[in-house]
């Protein structure tokens, strides 16, 4: 008697064990879990990918800065300026005698930049004194 109600009791547990076991497996395999699972793994891989290119970029970016100090140190552009010497172009612009607000149009040899007036009784932009607004 002992010894049917020993398998008996095993039997019973064993059942109950494969049912619940079979019933997670069933529950881990409908829609709505399936998705969950793949929703919560694309976020695990972006958040990988984001900490990957963050990483990527602050290398990008500090090989960059060595290199174009590398490229400054190779041309020169590092050394210290000689502050009694003027540049090229501001000089020829001085020589010439023309004012500084003027001076790019003349390093190029362009024509004199078109004049404003302003009226002060309107308040508005007058090309060489002719207003295009007024009445006629």
């Amino acid at each position: 008697m002992f010894r049917r109600t020993f398998w008996f009791t095993t039997g019973v547990a064993a059942g109950v064990w494969a049912t619940t076991k079979v019933n997670r497996k069933l529950k881990q395999l409908t829609p709505e879990s399936l998705a969950r699972t793949a929703g919560n793994k694309a976020i695990e891989a972006g958040h990988r990918l984001k900490d990957r290119a963050v990483d990527f970029a602050l290398d990008v970016r500090d090989n960059m800065a060595q290199r174009e100090a590398e490229l400054g140190d190779a041309l020169g552009l590092n050394a210290p300026i000689d502050p009694e010497l003027p540049s090229p172009k501001l000089s020829a612009s001085l020589e010439q005698g023309v004012p500084p607000s003027r001076r790019h149009a003349a390093i190029e040899n362009r024509t004199e930049p078109k004049t404003y007036v302003i009226d002060t009784t309107s308040s508005t932009y007058k090309k060489n004194s002719y207003n295009r607004n007024e009445d006629h």
